[in-house]
């Protein structure tokens, strides 16, 4: 396989070209200021037929703990039980004593001044 060197401003000038040289299996790598930058290359064919149901059937087991239900500890955590719920709560008072304005906005702190 080939690979063709160009500099960006070539490469700027002559951009069919090299997608057509892409087209046929080579590659183009871009440089700015002979250091590389970029390489063209083609893209991977996009599949024309749909894969076969059931490929990964056998390489992929589940363990049977997986069914099983979850410890209430667990469980608890994801429902918001415990010590998060206090968190929320305290949370929920905190944001229920600021200041409000008509409709409900909160009112802005003025800007301090610097000395």
């Amino acid at each position: 396989m080939t690979m063709i060197v160009v500099n960006v401003h070539e490469a700027k000038a002559k951009l069919s070209e090299y997608l057509e040289a892409v087209a046929a299996g080579q590659r183009v790598l871009i440089c700015k200021r002979n250091q590389p930058v970029a390489e063209l290359r083609a893209v991977a064919a996009a599949r024309t037929e749909p894969r076969p149901i059931g490929g990964a059937k056998g390489r992929l087991s589940v363990p049977e703990a997986f069914f099983e239900p979850l410890p209430d500890d667990i469980l608890a955590g994801f429902e918001g039980g415990g010590a998060r719920r206090e968190v929320v709560a305290r949370t929920a008072a905190k944001a229920a004593d600021r200041p409000r304005t008509e409709y409900g906005a909160v009112r802005q702190r003025a800007p301090r001044r610097r000395p």
